[in-house]
């Protein structure tokens, strides 16, 4: 099933109907980024170095788009904004996992692009330049605040995640944060990756040793 937008394109007299396929998608949430631990984003407070660059990856257990399995597969927002994300200005990629069918990585890249609602959504409201999409093999473990994703092997994404250290113990820290109001999820765990590098055209950065999440999610729309 598909439901219908009206939106008013520039230089046009009429409005114009897009069809969006209505879809659901829940699994697991990792996210990394260049701030310090906690992510002031989190708080609504200005990014630790001025810029924000990370990634959000989505690891699906269960979806669709409209007829379209989405199953097992995997889709990532990799980007780069000049100051806080909500003043926008972001350049960012889809990034889909090689597994995808043809018909699965259309509907990944119209979910990812923020053209069916969701958060996704939001991100594309603050994105002005968009890269080529990537298609590459997801190489993925989950183990909560544990999980590690490689993406070609390590080539163009390698992430693993960890808790916290304790700074005079060592001893790892278990820490969560409950937000109703989030957007992504409503309650993650925080911690800091062990590594975090992207490398595709356009896009590179180096994230290792700062923040990270992970977290639960279930979306639909439109």
């Amino acid at each position: 099933m598909a439901a219908s937008f009206i939106i008013c394109l520039p230089f046009t007299q009429a409005p114009v109907a897009i069809m969006v396929s209505k879809w659901q998608m829940s699994g697991s949430l990792l996210g990394e980024c260049n701030c310090d631990w906690g992510c002031p984003c989190s708080f609504d407070a200005p990014p630790t170095n001025g810029g924000c660059r990370g990634v959000y990856t989505w690891i699906i257990d269960k979806g669709a788009y409209g007829d379209v399995k989405l199953d097992g597969l995997g889709v990532a927002l990799p980007g780069t904004f000049p100051g806080a994300v909500h003043l926008g200005h972001g350049t960012q990629l889809v990034l889909i996992d090689g597994r995808a069918t043809s018909a699965e990585r259309k509907a990944l890249e119209a979910l990812g692009k923020g053209e069916a609602g969701g958060p996704f959504a939001v991100f594309a409201s603050v994105t002005e330049r968009w890269l080529p999409t990537v298609v590459a093999p997801f190489d993925i473990r989950l183990k909560g605040i544990r999980s590690v994703l490689r993406v070609d092997s390590g080539k163009i994404y390698d992430l693993a995640l960890s808790r916290i250290k304790n700074p005079v113990t060592g001893d790892e820290e278990e820490v969560y944060l409950d937000k109703p109001t989030g957007f992504t999820a409503k309650r993650s765990e925080l911690g800091m990756s062990t590594v975090a590098r992207f490398k595709a055209p356009g896009l590179e950065f180096d994230n290792s040793g700062q923040y990270a999440e992970f977290s639960k999610f279930s979306y639909a729309g439109p």
